[in-house]
């Protein structure tokens, strides 16, 4: 009998909490377990073992990454739409770096409804951010690809401090949006 107050939803949310301290390489159903106060083996009852776990932290981070980017995107486009979608991953990657780091260990075979859902609401938010532009359907994916690379890679970069220099991140971030608002307009 499962522990009462014990659901997949605890479980995975405690767990994310726990990548986001210590990081996602250091969650181990032992110390999930010693967290929620229970023995490990407990936890198969809620969830299939550790790339089960892995699989809903990413859906889980997926979904509040897709919410945070669907609301700062809301009314905008064009080069505030690339500003706000590049900042919004920033500031999740910045605040939940255990969280996001299982978001890039997804399989691109993945075919787990909840998991493919979550992923393609952040894709569509990120196409959201570049409808304005005029890219011929044909580069869509191009384009997408270019910017989710161009947003994830700074935000990974950032998040682990590898940005030593004396300039302003930020100003870094503005720079580069102004730079794809520039290739993506024609101008």
């Amino acid at each position: 009998m499962p522990r009462a107050g014990l659901d997949p939803d605890v479980v995975v949310a405690a767990a994310a909490d726990l990548a986001d301290e210590v990081g996602l390489p250091d969650v181990t159903m032992s110390l999930l377990a010693q967290r929620l106060g229970v023995r490990a083996p407990s936890l198969y009852k809620h969830v299939e073992g550790q790339a089960d776990l892995q699989r809903r932290i990413a859906t889980l981070a997926l979904t509040e990454l897709g919410a945070a980017l669907r609301d700062a995107l809301q009314g905008r486009s064009g080069r505030d739409a690339l500003a706000a979608a590049a900042h919004t991953l920033r500031r999740y990657a910045a605040a939940h770096p255990g969280r996001y780091a299982a978001t890039v260990r997804v399989d691109a075979d993945e075919t787990e409804a909840p998991l493919v859902a979550a992923g393609d609401r952040v894709l569509e938010s990120l196409a959201a951010a570049v409808a304005a532009y005029p890219v011929d359907p044909a580069d869509t994916v191009h384009v997408l690809r270019m910017v989710r690379s161009l947003f994830h890679g700074f935000a990974v970069i950032e998040a682990a401090g590898g940005f030593q220099l004396d300039t302003d991140r930020n100003a870094s971030v503005e720079w580069f949006v102004d730079f794809v608002d520039r290739g993506l307009s024609g101008r």
